[in-house]
C-alpha cells in the first residue's frame, strides 16, 4: 500500500531542507504514486511536475550494459574475452575483459580529475574549483582521446581484483565496443535494443546541449562553492558520451527497471549475470556490491532492491526496483553537491542528507 500523504510530507521535507526543486514516482503492485515539490526555475518561480524529463547520469550505465547483454545474446561479444581482442589500439594486451569493464573491476583510472589531477578533461576540478565547469560548457570531447587519458594514467589497481574503482573510462570503452561489433553508433543501438525494447516514450540519447520538452533547469553547487548554485542544463555531454547522457522520465525509468527485472530487456540469463556483485568503490568513496550496471540496495531484514542512480552537473536521479517488480521507485533532484567539504576535504552532513533518506526508505518500504 501506498501513503500518499506521508509521500508528499516526505518529499516537500526534502525541498526544505534546501533542494530547489525534485519529483519522484513510487510504484506498489497496481497503485502509483507521483508527486513534485519546489520550483523548475529559480528566478521565475516555475514549479516543478511529476512528469518532466531530466538528465539522469550513469542510471545510462544500466542502458548500456544491456545493451552489451543483447550483443552477447547474439554472439557478437563474449563477456570473458579480452577486450583487446575486440578493441587492440584502445586496450592493448589480454589482462582486461569486457566483464571487468561493465562491473568496474577493470583496473582503468577515472579520467576525471577529482580522482588523478594529473588528467586534464576538467583541470580545476581537481583543484576543487568549478571554473572547469563554465569553461567546457560547450566543449565537445572525443571519447577516444578520454580514453586515453584514463588508460594512460596510472592503474587504480590490477585487472579482475576486488574491490574495483567505479571508472567512466570503462563505460566509455564498452560505447566504442558496441559502436565495434554492430558498426552502428553506440546511442543507436542502446535506442533500438534497450530503450525501444522497453516501450519508452520518453528516454533518448540525444546529441546536442539542450534537455528537449518540459524539464528543470539543473543547479550546481560544487560543495557550497558555487554560491547561489548556478543553472548547468545547458551543457555539452560528451564528456561523459552515451555512457551516461541518458535524458528520460521517473515514469520511464520505473518502467525500465519493472521490465529488465521480468527479463523482458534482456533473457534471463543475461538478467543473472548483471545481479552477480562483487565489491567496487564508489564515487562517494564507499565499497559497494556491483553487477553488470546494476548494484543492490539492501537492508537487513528487507527486501533487495537492484537499479542505479545518477548525476550529472546541478542533476540527480535515483531509480531502484524491488527484486520482485512489486514495488519501485524514481526520484529526480534539480541540485547536486550539496554539502560543504571540512578540513580533510570530505563532505560535511547536510540537511538534505536526512531528509532524502527518510523519504528514501518510505518510497522503497512503506516506513
Amino acid at each position: 500500500m501506498l501513503n500518499s500523504s506521508a509521500l508528499d510530507a516526505a518529499l516537500e521535507d526534502v525541498h526544505r531542507a534546501g533542494v530547489p526543486g525534485l519529483f519522484a514516482e513510487v510504484r506498489a503492485g497496481d497503485q502509483a504514486w507521483r508527486g513534485a515539490t519546489g520550483v523548475a526555475d529559480i528566478d521565475t518561480g516555475r514549479p516543478v511536475t511529476a512528469g518532466m524529463r531530466h538528465r539522469v547520469g550513469s542510471i545510462t550505465k544500466t542502458f548500456t550494459a544491456a545493451a552489451v547483454l543483447a550483443q552477447v545474446e547474439q554472439g557478437r561479444i563474449e563477456l570473458d574475452k579480452p577486450v583487446g581482442h575486440y578493441l587492440p589500439k584502445l586496450v592493448p594486451g589480454d589482462a582486461i575483459t569486457v566483464r571487468m569493464l561493465i562491473n568496474h573491476t577493470s583496473g582503468l583510472a577515472e579520467y576525471l580529475p577529482c580522482a588523478y589531477p594529473s588528467l586534464r578533461a576538467f583541470p580545476d576540478l581537481a583543484k576543487t574549483s568549478p571554473q572547469s565547469l563554465d569553461d567546457h560548457r560547450f566543449t565537445h570531447f572525443d571519447p577516444v582521446e578520454l580514453i586515453a587519458l584514463g588508460v594512460g594514467a596510472p592503474a587504480a589497481g590490477a585487472p579482475g581484483s576486488t574491490p574495483g574503482l567505479y571508472s567512466n573510462t570503462n563505460y566509455l570503452l564498452l560505447c566504442e565496443l558496441l559502436e565495434h561489433v554492430t558498426g552502428t553508433a553506440a546511442e543507436k543501438v542502446i535506442t533500438r535494443d534497450v530503450i525501444e525494447r522497453a516501450g519508452l516514450r520518453d528516454t533518448e540519447l540525444p546529441g546536442g546541449t539542450h534537455i528537449d520538452g518540459p524539464h528543470s533547469r539543473l543547479y550546481e553547487s560544487w560543495f557550497g562553492m558555487i554560491d547561489p548554485p548556478r543553472d548547468y542544463s545547458v551543457y555539452d555531454m560528451s564528456w561523459v558520451g552515451p555512457s551516461a547522457s541518458l535524458i528520460s522520465t521517473v515514469a520511464d525509468l520505473n518502467r525500465f527497471y519493472a521490465r529488465l527485472l521480468a527479463g523482458e530487456v534482456v533473457s534471463r540469463a543475461s538478467l543473472a549475470e548483471m545481479q552477480r556483485t562483487v565489491p567496487v568503490i564508489s564515487q562517494e568513496g564507499k565499497v559497494i556490491p556491483y553487477g553488470l550496471g546494476l548494484h543492490p540496495a539492501e537492508a537487513p531484514g528487507r527486501p533487495t532492491f537492484w537499479g542505479h542512480g545518477g548525476t550529472v552537473w546541478g542533476g540527480g536521479a535515483l531509480a531502484m526496483t524491488r527484486a520482485d517488480g512489486g514495488r519501485q521507485l524514481a526520484l529526480a533532484l534539480n541540485l547536486q553537491r550539496w554539502n560543504e567539504l571540512d578540513a580533510t576535504g570530505r563532505p560535511r552532513p547536510h540537511p538534505i542528507d536526512a531528509a532524502l533518506a527518510v523519504f528514501q526508505r518510505l518510497a522503497l518500504y512503506g516506513g
